[in-house]
């Protein structure tokens, strides 16, 4: 979903509706004040995407299923809202188009990020904020997964992993998600 210049119709992340919720500004995506000068009053496309941490059981404890993405850094599957999508299932097919899993579970929302970046595919060179939301799934032990066909000159999955619990704050290369991260690893400990 973009939106030329306007604020999206749905509560901030870090709205008094939305308690659950971890607002950051992304290490990745810099804040628009150090992107060429500008600042958030400056021209820019807003975007909403959904994303999922997936998670798999096994016998030596719980793997989360990560992307190397367009940037050779390693991150969660997650993607655009299509109009009149909702966030749980476009982060639902997120899933799926990253990582070829399609029979995952619903366990929690995790929270919601707002990030800012200088687009290099669709909008080339056109400053970005982007607000994702992100939510926990499982899928089953011996789920596989499958690095999609990319799109020229497009973004690109480059590949895809099942990391441990405990090396996922480590792997996740965006410093903006590790409340999400912590928050799905407090879930993922008091689930039986």
């Amino acid at each position: 979903m973009y939106m030329q210049n306007s604020t999206p119709n749905f509560p901030k992340p870090w709205s008094s509706s939305n308690k659950s919720a971890v607002k950051t500004s992304a290490s990745h995506s810099q804040n628009p004040s150090r992107l060429s000068g500008l600042n958030k009053k400056s021209k820019h496309i807003t975007e909403v995407s959904a994303g999922g941490l997936v998670l798999r059981r096994t016998v030596t404890g719980l793997d989360f299923a990560m992307v190397m993405d367009s940037y050779g850094k390693w991150a969660f599957p997650k993607g655009h809202v299509k109009p009149g999508e909702k966030f749980r299932d476009a982060a639902i097919r997120e899933i799926h188009e990253e990582l070829g899993l399609d029979q995952i579970h619903f366990i929690s929302r995790l929270g919601s990020i707002d990030i800012w970046f200088k687009d290099k595919y669709h909008f080339r060179g056109q400053i970005i904020h982007k607000y994702i939301h992100y939510f926990l799934f499982e899928t089953a032990v011996d789920s596989e997964l499958i690095i999609p066909v990319g799109i020229e000159g497009g973004e690109t999955i480059r590949g895809v992993a099942w990391v441990p619990a405990n090396e996922l704050l480590r792997r996740s290369s965006y410093k903006d998600m590790i409340g999400i991260i912590k928050k799905g690893l407090r879930l993922c400990s008091s689930l039986s």
